[in-house]
């Protein structure tokens, strides 16, 4: 059964753990807390610090039990994350260490991640929220599941040039919409804590912020397509998610 831990209860159970597991969250945990390069999401270094985010752990992310496996955890985390604190996430690690991901390109990490979350959407079984638009098109959609809405974020291993995408293992992390009720554009502390991140990412990874960063809810922000960046600026031409799930049948078959 899918489970989710805190840091604290991983620090001192880790070696309970397959070695893929330990190796993944000792690598986020110095990626994260390295104050000589020092990790540009100061929401996501907080949660970390303050035991705030909740971890999770998948097989191969390919497999047809990964969809579930990962919906069970999201299940669990929209029940329980307002009591996790102000810094609220869900990071999910996934087990890319076999030789078959080996060079695999990030295009194929693109394509799996959104098989993944059409996959998990599949088995929501509750109705989707009404205020927010089904039609990734407009301003207001996000990705939702059990009735709450997430902001989601991937990094990979094949990101090279993009290192706050970079990452040893697939990595999927879910951040509830609710943190954002007083960190958006329309408030001080928003505003502030945008320009200090943004600052922070361009100095990590060395190159100017993607385009497609923008605040949830600008007229001219479709969340999805800050949710996979590639090195470059490419962005697609639509959202590959979908609630129609043949893609995901055929890739996860």
């Amino acid at each position: 059964m899918s489970e989710l831990y805190t840091r604290s209860w991983l620090e001192k159970h880790r070696f309970e753990f397959r070695a893929w597991q330990q190796d993944a969250f000792r690598q986020f945990a110095a990626m994260i807390h390295d104050d000589s390069n020092t990790y540009p999401c100061i929401p996501g270094r907080q949660g970390f610090v303050s035991d705030h985010l909740r971890f999770g752990f998948v097989e191969d992310p390919a497999s047809q039990t990964a969809p579930q496996d990962l919906a069970a955890l999201l299940k669990q985390y929209g029940r329980c994350s307002r009591e996790t604190g102000r810094y609220a996430s869900l990071v999910v690690f996934f087990n890319t260490s076999s030789a078959g991901w080996t060079g695999c390109p990030v295009e194929a990490y693109e394509e799996l991640f959104w098989a993944l979350l059409s996959g998990v959407s599949r088995l929501d079984d509750q109705v989707w929220p009404d205020d927010i638009s089904s039609d990734p098109s407009h301003p207001s959609w996000e990705f939702c599941f059990d009735g709450n809405p997430y902001f989601a974020f991937c990094a990979t291993p094949a990101h090279a040039i993009r290192k706050s995408r970079h990452f040893p293992y697939l990595l999927l992390a879910f951040q509830p919409r609710w943190v954002f009720e007083k960190m958006n554009n329309s408030t001080h502390f928003g505003q502030s804590m945008k320009k200090a991140i943004r600052s922070r990412l361009e100095q990590y990874d060395g190159i100017p912020a993607h385009p497609s960063l923008k605040w949830y809810g600008q007229e001219d922000n479709l969340e999805w397509k800050q949710y996979f960046l590639h090195d470059h600026n490419r962005i697609p031409s639509r959202c590959p998610f979908t609630r129609m799930k043949r893609a995901v049948h055929n890739l996860l078959s």
